[in-house]
């Protein structure tokens, strides 16, 4: 058999010596790899173990951890206070954020101290609470409770603008359209969507921007910055804050700040049957708590005369004709109020399924009597923590030489202003009141006047006692 050509030793040697090269070559740059691996890990372990030396020996003691230091990412050092308080901030926008969305923040269990025991301390819920009232309860007073308090957003009355934009007829279809449209926007503010309400303010707002917000000044929120923007020469503002000039109120401002309180509150006088709150108590994204406020139906009627003097203008000639009747539509009216708050305190009362720890109810009376022991009650019952900012403002507030003026005040001296109506009213219209309202008037424990001497009496009190019956 033949055999193939092959290569003379010379080239045969020169190939092979190619091959040991290539061999150390890469050999060689693996070392290379490796050397230069090792000496950065060297600098980076070097610039660290500089960066330590500079930390004050306390860090590094077990149980001494400096609270006024920390290493930043910078390696500059900042003060942990600060560093705390940024991200207690940041925890409380995601929180918001996650009940905004609908979810549930998870609760992290917080770190404790060696040998501690127990289970951590639960994620503070965020709160909705409605103080639904009629006009000249004491509302605007009772409110104010709500709107002191730092961690509340507060809004006051903003049903208003819907009353005065839609149209209802009393009683009916009507009145259940009515309590329909108010409690579909009820659901939004306390989602914090304001926007919805630039549907229903006139002129429309532009841009988000409005100057008829009303009552704005009674929303310490809507005064704050960054709500309160800078002021605007030759702009006219209807609804000014109280204690700062501010800009038209931006929505979209309001709407962030909402969300970025712990708590919502809202005062509504315009809801009147309670049931149709069902869906708000049931919604999974809020945390609802109806406070209803009763007042003795005729102090009431009294306040609303004075208030409201072109609206009882039948009344008035009434009592200065001494006819034997009044007009039967104006005790149908006065009759209808009352028959509808005492149905929705009796369901209340009746603690359903979709109330059960959801509903008090509070009688102006005592209120005014024991304005911070109320104050602390409904605080309890909403599960929000009284500060001391909305304790001193209760103490400077209920103490005044004589009650402030306009409507809407809320500086009074309660523990005389309560019973005032009574040594002003003819005892023909306190029997017309009685007539009407006697259901209610019962169910509340206001007592009837037997006659004039009863009623203008201060020795004889109105007033029944209940206790804790009033909360459930």
């Amino acid at each position: 058999m033949e055999k193939g050509p092959t290569l003379p030793q010379d080239c045969r040697d020169f190939v092979h010596s190619l091959r040991m090269r290539s061999k150390y070559a890469l050999f060689l740059a693996f070392v290379v790899v490796v050397f230069v691996f090792i000496e950065k890990e060297n600098k980076i372990i070097s610039r660290v173990s500089d960066r330590l030396k500079q930390i004050p020996q306390s860090l590094a003691d077990a149980n001494g951890t400096d609270p006024a230091l920390v290493l930043a990412e910078n390696a500059s050092l900042l003060s942990l206070s600060e560093l705390d308080s940024a991200f207690s901030q940041l925890q409380g926008r995601l929180r918001n954020l996650s009940l905004q969305l609908g979810v549930e923040p998870e609760v992290e269990e917080e770190e404790r101290e060696e040998g501690e025991e127990g289970p951590p301390p639960p994620a503070r819920p965020r709160r909705h609470v409605l103080l639904m009232a009629t006009t000249r309860t004491g509302s605007s007073f009772v409110g104010e409770f709500f709107n002191q308090q730092g961690n509340i957003f507060y809004l006051f009355e903003p049903l208003w603008h819907i009353e005065r934009t839609v149209s209802f007829e009393p009683g009916g279809a009507n009145a259940a359209g009515s309590a329909l449209v108010y409690r579909d926007v009820l659901k939004q503010l306390f989602l914090c969507d304001l926007y919805v309400l630039e549907h229903f303010i006139s002129p429309l707002p532009e841009d988000h921007l409005t100057q008829f917000m009303f009552r704005r000044g009674s929303s310490r929120s809507l005064c704050e910055e960054p709500v309160c923007t800078p002021f605007v020469k030759k702009v006219f503002e209807k609804y000014h804050c109280r204690d700062r000039r501010c800009g038209p109120l931006n929505v979209t401002l309001a709407a962030e700040a909402c969300r970025r309180k712990e708590h919502v509150a809202l005062k509504a006088v315009r809801i009147r049957q309670l049931e149709f709150l069902q869906p708000l108590a049931e919604d999974p994204r809020l945390d609802l708590r109806i406070i209803q406020l009763v007042r003795d139906p005729r102090a009431v009627l009294a306040s609303r005369m004075v208030a409201f003097a072109g609206k009882y203008e039948p009344w008035k000639k009434w009592l200065a004709e001494g006819q034997d009747r009044l007009r039967e539509e104006e005790v149908q009216r006065l009759r209808g109020n009352c028959e509808s708050i005492r149905l929705s305190a009796e369901l209340g009362l009746r603690q359903p399924a979709w109330l059960r720890g959801r509903y008090m109810l509070v009688r102006y009376e005592d209120v005014a009597r024991s304005p911070l022991q109320k104050a602390r009650d409904m605080y309890r019952f909403a599960g929000i923590h009284l500060t001391p900012q909305v304790e001193d403002w209760i103490e400077k507030n209920t103490r005044a030489a004589r009650d402030g003026s306009g409507i809407y005040s809320t500086r009074k001296n309660s523990s005389e202003q309560f019973e005032k109506w009574r040594f002003g009213m003819p005892f023909k219209l306190a029997q017309v009141v009685q007539a009407a309202c006697g259901p209610a008037m019962r169910l509340f424990g206001y007592k009837l006047a037997r006659d004039a001497a009863a009623l203008t009496n201060r020795s004889v009190s109105l007033l029944e006692e209940r206790g804790t019956f009033w909360v459930t």
